[in-house]
């Protein structure tokens, strides 16, 4: 069994997968002051009880690095995984420049599509896979190339997200997209090479502006698609397909089983499209239902 958890942090993202194996995943950062301490004694509890802990960022922008400065002085981030980048800032904040530490440090790992590395993808016999592996990006790719750019000249870094995909041996496959925004989507869906998944997390927080194009959503046909946090008048809500919109359910825990995912939210939310097994929640937790995977 594994565990993702996407937390209901406001105006960004964060999330965790608590692997089956000895792996501990963390994806993206935000840590407002309402729950910062609630969440990373949380993360620091769960990383304690795991051999490797690796700290993804899909980019740096602040609602997806807010607290990456506490968070590392908490675990010691020793793998930091992003895309490589020349990222400016007009104003750098000190989550900024603690990423920029990171990222020009021999912790990280760059990520492109299809890279290998021991434990995020590979098993030896002294560890387990994570079953993480990178759909995107394909740094020859002119479109990517320019994205860097822009970054490097200040302007937003959301098409410089990778694409991440989690996959559980006979269960879920899961996928995050970062911010990557609907026009730049459209321009290399043609490139990607995508197949069906069971849990989308929407880029750029369910955003109208990173709506994924439908060729893109004919190949992932998603299970589920995961509408996270933003002003409901920015939202796009997939009303083609089952969705969970975070702005009302809460954090959202999915208990990875074999053939079957278990979800709970932290809200009295309510879909039709879930079947009842009659589970006992986490504390704090309603039940919303089991997927069959």
């Amino acid at each position: 069994m594994s565990t993702i958890k996407s937390y209901s942090v406001g105006d960004g993202d964060m999330f965790y997968i608590d692997h089956g194996s000895d792996n501990f995943s963390i994806i993206d950062c935000h840590l407002n002051d309402d729950r910062r301490e609630e969440i990373l004694n949380e993360v620091v509890s769960l990383h304690g009880k795991k051999g490797i802990t690796r700290f993804i960022s899909t980019h740096p922008d602040e609602d997806h690095i807010e607290g990456l400065v506490e968070l590392d002085n908490r675990i010691t981030i020793l793998n930091f995984y992003c895309v490589k980048n020349r990222t400016t800032k007009a104003e750098e904040s000190r989550n900024f420049k603690r990423y920029k530490s990171l990222h020009n440090s021999t912790k990280a790992f760059y990520l492109f599509e299809g890279c290998c590395r021991r434990w995020m993808n590979r098993s030896n016999e002294e560890r387990k896979s994570a079953g993480i592996n990178i759909l995107w990006p394909d740094t020859s790719n002119q479109h990517f190339k320019d994205a860097l750019k822009e970054a490097a000249n200040g302007n937003s870094p959301n098409n410089i997200s990778p694409i991440i995909k989690y996959s559980l041996q006979d269960g879920v496959t899961a996928l995050w997209m970062g911010d990557l925004e609907a026009d730049f989507m459209e321009a290399i869906e043609a490139e990607l090479q995508l197949s069906e998944v069971d849990l989308l997390f929407a880029p750029h927080h369910g955003r109208d502006s990173g709506r994924v194009p439908d060729e893109i959503l004919s190949d992932l046909d998603p299970q589920i698609i995961v509408i996270g946090e933003a002003p409901s008048e920015h939202l796009n809500y997939y009303r083609d397909y089952n969705t969970i919109t975070q702005n009302s359910a809460g954090d959202i825990i999915f208990r990875c089983l074999e053939g079957k995912v278990r979800i709970f939210t932290s809200k009295g939310y309510k879909v039709d499209y879930l079947d009842d097994e009659g589970c006992t929640p986490p504390r704090g937790f309603s039940y919303l239902g089991t997927l069959w995977t």
